[in-house]
């Protein structure tokens, strides 16, 4: 069974970085269908990077990226906006809503002065 750890979140000022890892166990596929979800308090989770294709509000500022070796898929933040607070999680897309895998318990992102 396919585990998902998400992990690298914190707390960081408007214009700061972060980068958070997913390792990925139980199971062998491409990582490069990983994709990196995002639910913000109040809202429905969403799909914000995924292969090359980013949602408007991060295209930029976000980058996914994977390291084969080592089953780990990163999502690098940068210029980082109070807007971007949320719970990150990684998973496969399937097919509107639906994913590949149960969910991970997540990393907090919060953008705060």
């Amino acid at each position: 069974q396919v585990q998902l750890v998400e992990s690298g979140g914190g707390l960081v000022q408007p214009g700061g970085s972060l980068r958070l890892s997913c390792v990925v166990s139980g199971s062998s596929f491409s990582l490069d269908t990983m994709g990196w979800y995002r639910q913000a308090p109040g809202k429905r989770r969403e799909l914000v990077a995924h292969i090359t294709s980013y949602a408007d509000s991060v295209k930029g500022r976000f980058t996914i990226s994977r390291d084969n070796a080592k089953n780990t898929v990163y999502l690098q933040m940068n210029s980082l906006k109070p807007e971007d607070t949320a719970v990150y999680y990684c998973n496969v897309p399937v097919s509107g809503s639906l994913v590949r895998f149960s969910w991970g318990q997540g990393t907090q992102v919060s953008v705060s002065s």
